[in-house]
């Protein structure tokens, strides 16, 4: 298990905007299971939307590439780089996301070629689908 720290050393991305609190599972260039505990105190409920908090729908699709990258950082030839978004595809969103809530974060790396790839990725909160994608990513 990979907490904050571990997870700071692979991935450029620092508070607020570090979407992933730990990575569960992780099997270096295939996949990766992260976690995000969702807190009412997270910056961006102030906005969005008052009276009625919901995580927007953009941060769950960050969170899942943050966990992608992860899982493709982490293999020795991109070791110390950046993963970039390069393109989304088939983005659903099916449940709202609120603070309490505990998101699951699962991102399978599909096809790498040289330093560009995609990943199929999905976000539950417990059984229940909250949001899925296909992500195209590039290592810089």
């Amino acid at each position: 298990m990979l907490g904050i720290k571990e997870i700071q050393e692979i991935l450029p991305h620092r508070h607020p905007f570090l979407l992933v609190d730990r990575i569960e599972e992780l099997v270096p260039g295939e996949r990766a299971v992260g976690y995000k505990s969702v807190t009412f105190t997270e910056p961006y409920f102030a906005g969005h939307f008052p009276g009625e908090p919901v995580m927007p729908g953009v941060l769950i699709i960050e969170a899942l590439a943050q966990t992608g990258a992860v899982a493709i950082l982490v293999k020795e030839e991109f070791k110390g780089k950046t993963a970039y978004f390069g393109g989304l595809d088939h983005v659903r969103f099916r449940k709202k996301v609120v603070p309490g809530d505990q998101l699951k974060l699962v991102t399978e790396i599909i096809k790498v070629k040289g330093p560009v790839g995609k990943g199929k990725a999905v976000a539950y909160v417990g059984d229940e689908i909250a949001a899925e994608a296909e992500l195209t990513f590039m290592i810089g």
